[in-house]
């Protein structure tokens, strides 16, 4: 992945289309273009077989024209620089700034591809792509415009080596305040790139990081580590350090994100209202008509003699 740069300076992350691709590209599309203005011209040459030489060669031209230019810019510009060639090859036309091209980008590539590739055979388009730097022809260099590859190869990246246990534990207590954050950066971007490197390359870039974090922290390496595994041991510190210290002295809780979870919440018990007890249906019987109630007859008794009024004298016995 060449490092491209737009005026701004900042990196685009595109690497420039090769001269064999292409070409590849290029050969798909004009195949296709002349095919269909060889079948254009046999119908336009049944069509016009009653008109005079002039006519029919206003009608060639102008189809030509069509086919050859018209066509292919507007192919470019409806789908944002990717013709049929370019599809089945995997490129893409973008602007010098990464961005997608319009209609006048398109022209100038069209208008100027007549020339260069057409009429001269594509000898002016190689020409100028093998003296470019990013391999751009007179159209692209004319029309601010760029090819660029879109397929490019899944790199799998390893991941950072543990750090061995017995190392981890030496450097426990040592004072990591003192290390900038761009060397951090760098120590970071080399562990995680490690395995890429020259093995030569990758040892020396590992030995001067390591002497730099060493001359930070005033820790010791151990006799006979790489310098790899030490730069590993004192990353995942400070990573221990600042999980600490987030999330106190356990450590992050363990979830499926490595996060703190959120506390469940019971869900609330809403009661159940109390219905009286369900007495159940009779069966209908018809209503008896109530019979009165004769009284008892009186008993018969002999007649009580009045009681004679009771006064203060009382008769001699």
């Amino acid at each position: 992945m060449s490092g491209l740069v737009t005026g701004e300076a900042v990196a685009l992350g595109m690497d420039p289309a090769k001269l064999p691709s292409r070409a590849l590209a290029t050969t798909i599309d004009l195949v296709v273009y002349w095919t269909g203005f060889v079948g254009l011209m046999f119908l336009l040459a049944a069509a016009t077989s009653s008109l005079d030489d002039a006519a029919v060669a206003a009608v060639s031209i102008g189809a030509m024209l069509l086919i050859l230019v018209g066509i292919p810019i507007a192919v470019e510009t409806l789908t944002r620089g990717r013709s049929l060639g370019k599809l089945a090859a995997g490129l893409r036309v973008v602007r010098d700034d990464g961005g997608p091209i319009r209609f006048r980008h398109a022209l100038v590539r069209g208008a100027v591809g007549v020339v260069e590739i057409q009429l001269s055979l594509g000898v002016i388009a190689c020409i100028a792509s093998l003296v470019s730097v990013r391999g751009r022809r007179l159209g692209d260099v004319f029309g601010g415009t760029l090819v660029v590859r879109e397929r490019v190869p899944v790199q799998h990246s390893q991941l950072m080596p543990p750090a061995p246990p017995w190392l981890a534990a030496q450097l426990a207590g040592v004072d990591l305040s003192g290390v900038p954050e761009g060397l951090w950066l760098a120590v970071r971007q080399y562990l995680s790139r490690m395995w890429q490197l020259d093995p030569q390359v990758g040892w020396s870039m590992a030995e001067r990081l390591a002497t730099d974090v060493a001359a930070c922290t005033g820790a010791r390496m151990p006799q006979g580590t790489p310098p790899a595994a030490f730069l590993a041991a004192v990353v995942a510190e400070r990573q221990s350090r600042d999980a600490r210290r987030m999330f106190g002295a356990g450590g992050p809780p363990a979830g499926p994100f490595g996060g703190a979870q959120p506390p469940v919440m019971p869900s609330p018990v809403m009661p159940s209202p109390v219905m009286p007890p369900v007495q159940p249906v009779q069966a209908f019987r018809p209503v008896q008509p109530v019979q009165p109630v004769q009284p008892a007859p009186a008993m018969l008794s002999k007649p009580v003699a009045p009681e004679p009024p009771r006064t203060g004298f009382a008769p001699p016995a």
